[in-house]
């Protein structure tokens, strides 16, 4: 709708409890897994994906009628979010949705890092976010990093991003630049929300907390476990509540420690289950998987808090990301030829 006039959470909230409704559960990716690319774009028409594979199975087959039909129903459900929203709760979920912002700049960055096609770099966009379809254009065609990032100039990633760039050239890995992105896209979602008084305000800044304590975790180990040289503390995103940018470090170093903080703390009790999955992860993607998780556990559990808030969109928002990004994994582990038991492994379902 717009920015102005009254939020509306209560309407806004009743269609988001139906559309989460119509997610997929346990058993269908049971069934998925088992499934062959064209049965699974099959089972996707009979769900909320298939206005998507409609209009796209004339062009495409298997595995990418699949990607494309994700990437289209993701930017198309979050399009309905915006369009159902007004006033103050408008803004949260335009800036929130900023984060698919920072996806395409980091799928451009590395895809020239990787020196990817630039069509296969403009397949991996996914449309939700701010950055209109010129600069997204722009970005694919660029010849560089250099050059994205200068086209970058003048968005709220350009500052972050030049001081993050003379690094790069420096280490040689992408760790800056993507850090860079993130720290942008979380200073910009903090203005105006950290430190409000009001019930719902606080509670949605509690999780955006726990959003930044959880990524700050993870980019402590996957420092840790690249091999660099480079200190955890240097790459800290600011605004969380768990972690200072120095005790971040020797807690990168050190698994157990770190799961120990995060039970001790007030993420304590709605994450046992997952924490307990942390503990158990027996590698760097399933700790990961694993706070992805528990990040979900904690936006539904802050959600019941504060129903009339801007949370359980939020919680929706990630509940249907991470639902894309399972059956994506479901048809490129399909693709690569691995075994049910391989793929539902790789799966975050709650």
């Amino acid at each position: 709708m717009s920015t102005t006039g009254s939020s509306n959470p209560e309407y806004v909230t009743a269609r988001v409890s139906a559309r989460r409704a119509s997610l997929f559960d346990e058993e269908d990716y049971r069934k998925l897994v088992r499934m062959g690319p064209s049965e699974i774009a099959r089972f996707m028409e009979e769900s909320n994906y298939e206005a998507a594979i409609n209009r796209l199975g004339s062009r495409f087959s298997g595995v990418d009628l699949i990607e494309y039909a994700l990437n289209e129903s993701l930017a198309s459900t979050f399009d309905d979010l915006l369009s159902w929203a007004d006033g103050r709760l408008y803004e949260q979920i335009a800036r929130y949705l900023r984060k698919f912002d920072a996806w395409n700049v980091k799928t451009v960055v590395r895809g020239k890092y990787a020196q990817t096609s630039d069509e296969e770099i403009s397949d991996d966009l996914i449309r939700a976010g701010e950055l209109d379809e010129t600069l997204l254009g722009q970005l694919v065609a660029a010849d560089s990093i250099e050059a994205v990032v200068e086209l970058l100039d003048d968005t709220p990633f350009g500052d972050t991003l030049a001081a993050a760039y003379e690094e790069f050239e420096a280490v040689g890995t992408l760790i800056p630049l993507e850090n860079a992105i993130d720290r942008a896209y979380y200073e910009n979602l903090f203005e105006g929300v950290t430190g409000a008084e009001d019930g719902a305000e606080s509670v949605y800044a509690e999780f955006l907390q726990a959003e930044i304590d959880f990524r700050n975790a993870r980019n402590a180990l996957r420092l840790a476990r690249s091999g660099t040289e480079l200190d955890p503390a240097e790459y800290y995103i600011a605004g969380g509540a768990l972690f200072d940018a120095d005790e971040l470090t020797s807690l990168s170093r050190n698994t157990e420690e770190l799961v120990t903080r995060i039970r001790e703390s007030r993420y304590g009790t709605e994450l046992s289950d997952s924490l307990d999955e942390l503990e158990g992860a027996e590698s760097l993607m399933g700790f990961e998987r694993a706070l992805e998780g528990a990040l979900l556990e904690y936006s539904r559990s802050a959600g019941h808090i504060y129903p009339q808030s801007v949370v359980p969109v939020i919680a929706f928002v990630l509940a249907k990301e991470r639902e894309v990004e399972n059956i994506r994994a479901i048809a490129r582990g399909l693709e690569s030829g691995l075994s049910p038991e391989e793929i539902q492994n790789e799966l975050v379902i709650l």
